[in-house]
């Protein structure tokens, strides 16, 4: 088998879109397997749209994914002069020409072509009029008007196309840009791709690179077609029915493997498995599995798959993925294995790294805030006692681990005091965290710490105190 070779390339002119993630992500998973090669193209001869900027996106949501690349990025703009040697291929074969109908003159003849209810396509006016290079002159492919060309696509199956409906397209314009299906074509034959892997709204564009490659005496590579990811409402997925950005996930506090789990899953299937490691998408990952019908986006399902990795991903490596969006919710730094604790306690209960940072509130501000409601319900005088027993019981304490602290609770409040434990767990809740929310009480006590429990322990009691002099 000759050596597999895929490649991505996307157009820079925006956001690495949830769709071209998934065609990125076939194409990487289908190297792995094989043990082949991925390389990174970008596509950017349309050089009014393509940005820097967009460049920049693409390659950060990339890497945020985790999709290495063995080759590349290559820029289509740095390859002119061998676009240009493969052009002068096919003119001195007589598989190309000069053009020089004019925009105006074009878009005339079309609209006299379905006036009369013909095939609106160029009618080849200048197949034979042996024109040469001149100015606003482009040059056109001379496509075969008989037989057929057929696509024997990896994942539809054989797909047919009359070459009779076919265009002589356009492969230089007048201002010497080369065209996209051009370029295509050169990029994949100079690259030796083996597998053209793409979205399936390239099937109309594969006839015309097919009879290319022929023009051009190269063998043809495999191509396979992925259908289109719908929104819920089976209509295009569009920005209405979600975040169609990759980064934009990252915004709201996804973790990049469960991305990765969901996007791989639209669309292809091993058997009744919902989870997957990385290592077993590479190991298990086949374009026979892919599904020939459209995918419907289910943001609930990527959520449950989202909390599904927070929950099981080791806390110290959330730690960093964390940070940013404990930073934005202004919080004064801590230590990475105090939050890496405090990170613990709350895995089971987030489901995005937002939702997430927006629970740390009582971990990281040296000062709380007590909600109104759960204060005025909680920490009332008769409380004072059980409190101030709590207080002088913790202070002696040697060690405060949860164990520990359970032993002092069931001692001072269930022996002692004669009380049952909810009955003062909620309060303490409220005096350590602010609200009646929140992990295990022993948890959160011992993420805290003996210093910052007693402060806050003993901020509540005077404020009971207070509460009882009024």
């Amino acid at each position: 088998m000759e050596p597999v070779i895929t490649r991505f390339a996307p157009s820079p002119t925006g956001y690495l879109h949830i769709g071209g993630a998934r065609t990125a992500l076939f194409n990487w998973l289908f190297a792995r397997h094989h043990s082949g090669s991925f390389i990174l193209r970008i596509e950017d001869t349309d050089q009014v749209r393509s940005t820097d900027q967009s460049v920049k996106a693409i390659l950060d949501a990339m890497e945020w994914l985790g999709m290495d690349w063995d080759a590349g990025p290559y820029y289509q703009k740095e390859r002119f002069d061998l676009y240009e040697d493969h052009l002068q291929k096919l003119l001195n074969s007589g598989h190309a020409y000069y053009c020089d109908c004019s925009p105006e003159d074009l878009d005339a003849r079309r609209k006299a072509a379905m006036a009369e209810g013909r095939k609106p396509k160029y009618d080849g006016r200048c197949r034979d009029r042996g024109f040469g290079p001149g100015s606003h002159r482009v040059v056109r492919f001379r496509c075969p008007h008989g037989g057929t060309t057929v696509v024997n696509d990896l994942i539809k199956g054989p797909i047919f196309f009359d070459n009779a409906e076919l265009d002589d397209l356009v492969l230089r314009r007048s201002d010497g840009i080369p065209t996209y299906n051009f370029a295509v074509v050169v990029d994949d034959i100079t690259m030796n791709i083996s597998h053209v892997i793409r979205g399936d709204d390239h099937v109309n564009n594969t006839p015309r690179q097919i009879l290319l490659y022929r023009a051009l005496g190269e063998p043809l590579p495999s191509f396979g077609h992925v259908p289109m990811i719908l929104g819920p409402d089976r209509a295009r997925m569009s920005k209405r029915h979600g975040a169609t950005s990759v980064m934009a996930y990252r915004e709201m506090g996804y973790l990049p493997q469960s991305l990765i789990n969901y996007l791989v899953r639209l669309g292809w299937s091993h058997g009744d498995q919902e989870i997957f490691t990385l290592q077993e998408l590479v190991e298990k990952f086949s374009l026979e599995s892919v599904g020939k019908s459209a995918s419907v986006y289910n943001p609930e399902k990527l959520l449950w798959l989202n909390a599904h990795y927070i929950k099981e991903s080791d806390p110290e490596q959330l730690v960093p993925l964390l940070k940013p969006f404990l930073e934005s919710l202004g919080y004064p730094p801590k230590d990475p294995h105090y939050i890496a604790r405090a990170v613990r306690t709350l895995q089971q209960r987030s489901k995005t790294l937002v939702e997430m940072a927006e629970s740390m509130n009582f971990y990281m501000l040296d000062e709380i805030t007590y909600d109104e409601g759960a204060a005025k319900k909680f920490l009332r005088p008769g409380m004072v006692d059980p409190f101030q027993r709590l207080v002088e019981a913790l202070e002696k304490a040697e060690n405060f681990d949860e164990p520990a602290l359970e032993k002092i609770f069931e001692r001072v409040i269930v022996a002692e005091l004669n009380m049952k434990f909810g009955k003062v767990a909620q309060p303490v809740r409220v005096a350590l965290t602010g609200g009646t929310v929140s992990p295990g009480l022993f948890e959160v006590m011992a993420v805290l710490g003996k210093n910052i429990v007693l402060k806050r322990m003993r901020k509540a009691l005077a404020y009971m105190q207070q509460e009882g002099e009024n």
